[in-house]
């Protein structure tokens, strides 16, 4: 089964998919964080698609836009990581509260700056068991590599990212933030899936995170493979390594 659902977090709506296996449960579950700039469905509906597989693996899953983006309310402006952490555990009360979620059994996976939040959320909240990564950000000072967007935010108090406008508190919240140091307090199991060919995010990042979780961890890459595995034979890959991770640590 598969249904909108909402929350509120920090007194703005979150609009999200739930998806629910057959039978009674309780299930375990997984949250499913999506990347800067990004939604809910993601490139090639990849989302959607690992949603389903874990369906099918009798896990449940749900996707949700961060407040700011895709349908959920409030400003992309105004996005920071901060916020998006908050977001991310307020999404892990929502599964808390579903009577067929097993409250005990939650994972988390995040794409790009989403795996930054999911592995801060990961560190700071023991209900995460289970953990993976896909091509995620490592080190913030990456958004300050795009020179001319910070020099736009500096001088405007803003940048203009492709159409999204984004405040200069971004970047000072961004810089705050230590996603590695979070990651090393995350004692469960923790998986890393990185292309080796990802032009946004270095797979050196991937190496950055194997390195910081002090559990059970798992390095996963993918040769070839671009920032959003965008080709049949890596997003393929990519999903059914995330279930079957999931499937043994959850």
């Amino acid at each position: 089964m598969e249904k909108p659902v909402t929350l509120q977090s920090q007194g703005e709506q979150m609009i999200g998919m739930l998806h629910l296996p057959g039978g009674k449960g309780p299930f375990p579950a997984v949250a499913i964080y999506h990347g800067f700039t990004g939604t809910k469905v993601e490139p090639h509906r990849i989302f959607v698609k690992m949603a389903r597989a874990l369906v099918e693996q009798g896990i449940a899953a749900v996707r949700f836009d961060f407040r700011g983006s895709g349908d959920s309310e409030g400003d992309f402006a105004n996005m920071t990581v901060s916020g998006e952490i908050a977001d991310g555990i307020r999404v892990l009360d929502f599964l808390q509260e579903q009577p067929l979620i097993d409250r005990t059994r939650l994972g988390v996976v995040g794409l790009s700056m989403g795996g930054a939040v999911a592995a801060s959320v990961a560190g700071k909240d023991e209900r995460v068991k289970s953990l993976v990564l896909w091509a995620a950000v490592a080190l913030f000072d990456i958004f300050e590599k795009e020179e001319e967007l910070l020099r736009q935010a500096r001088e405007l108090g803003y940048a203009d990212v492709g159409g999204n406008v984004l405040n200069y508190s971004f970047y000072e919240d961004a810089r705050t933030q230590e996603p590695l140091a979070w990651a090393a307090k995350h004692e469960g199991p923790a998986l890393i899936i990185h292309g080796d060919e990802d032009p946004t995010v270095p797979v050196a990042h991937a190496n950055l995170y194997y390195n910081a979780f002090p559990g059970t961890k798992e390095k996963f890459i993918v040769p070839g493979a671009d920032h959003t595995f965008n080709r049949r034979d890596w997003e393929e890959k990519v999903i059914n390594k995330t279930a079957e991770w999931f499937c043994n640590t959850l």
